[in-house]
């Protein structure tokens, strides 16, 4: 079985994940879960030997249960924050993320199934970026109002 690309450094972690931006009529669909009150974007973290467009694929798979078509790279994103559960609880996270704007058929609808099968409690909602609702990465909610034909770079520094 392939190994997520979360290491272990010192007291914290380093994460590489990637993201999807799937928008559609206005909407960002992002995955929500049963132990946090808050979404995060359709993604997660590459495994070795994966290129982040190759894990962005499976992960779209994954959690859609659709195959669809990357667009292009739109983000880097270096975010620093505290884990809030399981062994990263409270411990501090480097994540480097590679954010990509998805192709959205007219037609796409997830499958209802497709992260219940994960066991995890997690599911797929259409969220509005001026949702009240939390949501990461939280860049989302200006950087997508007016998208740039180039790959922006991001920082986040959420350490307390």
């Amino acid at each position: 079985m392939a190994q997520d690309l979360c290491v272990p450094v010192g007291d914290g972690y380093v994460n590489v994940r990637v993201g999807a931006i799937i928008r559609k009529d206005g909407k960002l669909l992002m995955v929500g879960n049963d132990r946090v009150n808050y979404c995060y974007s359709v993604g997660g973290r590459i495994q070795i030997g994966e290129s982040a467009e190759e894990a962005l694929r499976r992960e779209l798979r994954e959690e859609t249960g659709r195959e669809l078509e990357i667009d292009r790279l739109g983000f880097i994103h270096e975010d620093f924050f505290r884990g809030d559960s399981g062994v990263t609880e409270g411990k501090l996270i480097y994540e480097l993320g590679f954010y990509y704007y998805v192709k959205t058929p007219a037609d796409f609808e997830p499958r209802e199934d497709a992260l219940a099968a994960e066991g995890r409690g997690e599911r797929l909602e259409w969220v509005s970026p001026d949702t009240e609702k939390t949501i990461y990465p939280a860049f989302f909610r200006t950087e997508l109002k007016e998208p740039v034909p180039y790959v922006r770079h991001i920082v986040t520094d959420e350490r307390a």
